[in-house]
């Protein structure tokens, strides 16, 4: 499979770029942001692997022709210019971008009739297993369970809640038949009173280099029960990504999921 990764500089495109070869991989272009410091130095070299003979650049349009797929870890912004990028040449993309807008998502949406887009705010296989059995057990438990999704990440990440804690949320709420926007409660200070009966909290921690950390609350009547992951390192997410790439490129235009990738949509 031959890859072009944008954000090739971060945190999270570095650990793709580590592990493109060991997975048999071929890195034909890393793209960064205009004006980055790193431009024009070889890619492998920032990502730790030695060198690879790409060097970074800011322009992902020339370097499609010869691409399979695109892996994108960046901004927002970034993101969506990268799906048109990739749209305009026919080339599929992989985001995992956090943060995106509804009218952002649904940009993707109508983009991914053009091209295939794999978007998760999570590529992790044990997380979007997890998505599943939280479908199952908001159904099952009912609103006499109080819910809270609580995450934690690095004091350098930008958004909150994060992605994954929208979308834990997001599913719970529809496993009661109800919208997220009508019953989720991201911050509570002063004398809120009784908590509401059905709210879904969701509370943002931040600090410390952590890479990633979800727990959902069901809190009853006589016991609680709580689901958790965590991430130990960012290998987690590039491999999903990864696996995602390889499984994207074999199909037909449409917006998927990881849990298209991993075969979980029921």
């Amino acid at each position: 499979m031959k890859v072009v990764v944008t954000g090739a500089a971060g945190r999270m495109g570095g650990r793709i770029l580590a592990l493109l070869a060991e997975q048999g991989h071929t890195l034909i272009g890393a793209v960064e942001r205009r004006g980055h410091p790193s431009l024009g130095k070889d890619a492998g070299d920032l990502a730790g692997p030695g060198r690879l003979g790409v060097l970074l650049t800011d322009d992902l349009g020339p370097i499609l022709a010869r691409a399979d797929v695109v892996i994108d870890f960046t901004t927002p912004d970034s993101s969506i210019q990268s799906a048109r990028t990739a749209a305009k040449e026919g080339i599929p993309i992989v985001i995992g971008t956090t943060g995106l807008s509804t009218s952002e998502v649904e940009e993707l949406r109508m983009l991914a009739q053009r091209i295939p887009i794999v978007f998760s705010p999570n590529m992790s296989i044990g997380v979007n297993v997890m998505f599943g059995v939280l479908a199952d057990l908001g159904r099952l438990l009912g609103d006499e369970y109080d819910i809270e999704v609580v995450e934690m990440h690095h004091r350098l990440k930008k958004d909150a809640p994060s992605g994954t804690a929208l979308r834990l949320a997001e599913i719970l709420a529809q496993s009661r038949g109800v919208s997220l926007d009508a019953v989720g409660e991201f911050s509570r200070q002063g004398n809120i009173g009784e908590r509401k009966r059905g709210a879904i909290g969701v509370q943002s921690l931040r600090g410390g280099d952590v890479v990633g950390e979800h727990t959902v609350v069901f809190a009853g009547p006589g016991e609680r029960l709580e689901l958790t992951h965590r991430a130990h390192s960012r290998d987690n997410f590039a491999r999903g990504a990864l696996r995602a790439a390889a499984w994207l490129h074999r199909q037909p235009s449409g917006f998927y999921t990881m849990r298209d990738v991993l075969g979980l949509v029921r």
